[in-house]
């Protein structure tokens, strides 16, 4: 975000510099106020979600996932190892996570109704939900296995071990490479590719574990091994599980400083307060933004707030990138008993 502009700086009237004219705006406060220009679909018409942008890229790491699961459990039987049993499940969560998010991805496509005003877009952020979860569970029964064994002697074949590992490495960096691109957007996007990168250093777990015991014969190192896969995989799950909860807790989007907002629409001539501010996340690259605008009874009078509308909006979009945008405009004498939870500027 740029640095904090001063009341002359980002938001002056006329639709100040660096703010984009809205879509055939005319010249003079009048031709604003008689087009009226806002819009009124608050940028979820015919919108896509985040996940649904990257859905080729989803199918495409589902596919590789699946194939290098199948191998690994292959390998995992022939060679007795937990460590790669371990990656091998760790490789059928990522797949069931990847599903999850496509699935969700095409039932959150589906039209809003007059009962669920915002469609089907939160079933994103629950199927994230879902996939944090399991991946919290599937490291404890990594972790449980892993300790269980120890003090146990079992043979661990080095060969098909290192061979599963190696074909397991190369998916997840080719994996890596497809969805990179899309991580920043969805949340479900991230979880596939921090799992992703979770199996690359897993499998790097396995490959080193599985060299250990062909040069030295100590089995032991398989189930170290085991223990530093579950260790990777926890703390992912918790940092998607603690995004997902900031979501459906409605907080404030990362790239949204609600005070920042707040100057920037009070910098705009005519407004005089800014009240009951509300900044959260529908689902993954779908911010939201409302507020109550009170501006002077002069420019209420005179109709001239639908310029002030528009350069509101204007300024929403250019500094804080949120479309989404609902104001509610009231003149200075008007009274209200709504209590926002963030207080007026």
């Amino acid at each position: 975000m740029s640095e904090e502009p001063g009341p002359a700086e980002s938001c002056d009237a006329e639709f100040s510099a660096g703010h984009p004219e809205r879509p055939g705006a005319g010249s003079g406060a009048g031709a604003r106020a008689a087009g009226h220009g806002h819009s009124h679909d608050h940028g979820l018409q015919g919108a896509g979600t985040a996940t649904g942008k990257h859905r080729t890229r989803l199918i495409l790491v589902l596919s590789i996932t699946l194939l290098v699961f199948v191998v690994q459990v292959i390998g995992a039987l022939i060679s007795n190892s937990l460590s790669l049993l371990a990656d091998a499940g760790h490789m059928l969560t990522d797949a069931t996570g990847v599903a999850i998010a496509l699935i969700a991805s095409l039932i959150a496509g589906l039209p809003a109704t007059s009962k669920r005003t915002y469609g089907y877009l939160r079933v994103e952020v629950l199927a994230a939900l879902v996939n944090g979860i399991v991946l919290g569970v599937i490291a404890v029964v990594i972790l449980v296995q892993a300790i269980s064994r120890f003090g146990t002697e079992v043979e661990v074949h080095s060969g098909p071990m290192l061979i599963a590992a190696v074909i397991g490495a190369a998916a997840n960096l080719v994996s890596l490479l497809i969805l990179r691109a899309g991580q920043k957007e969805s949340l479900n996007v991230r979880g596939a590719y921090l799992e992703v990168l979770g199996d690359l250093l897993g499998s790097g777990a396995v490959i080193l574990a599985g060299v250990i015991i062909l040069f030295t014969g100590w089995n032991a190192v398989d189930q170290i091994a085991s223990i530093l896969i579950a260790l990777l995989i926890f703390p992912r799950a918790v940092s998607l599980l603690r995004d997902v909860v900031d979501v459906l807790l409605e907080a404030s989007p990362k790239h949204v400083d609600v005070d920042a907002a707040q100057r920037h629409m009070l910098a705009v001539p005519g407004v005089i307060e800014v009240h009951d501010v509300h900044a959260w996340t529908i689902t993954s690259g779908v911010p939201a933004f409302s507020a109550h605008v009170t501006v002077t009874d002069a420019v209420w009078s005179e109709h001239d707030y639908h310029a002030i509308l528009d350069e509101l909006r204007a300024c929403l979009h250019e500094h804080f990138d949120t479309e989404h945008v609902t104001l509610q405009i009231e003149p200075e004498g008007h009274t209200t008993g709504e209590g926002g939870a963030h207080p007026a500027a």
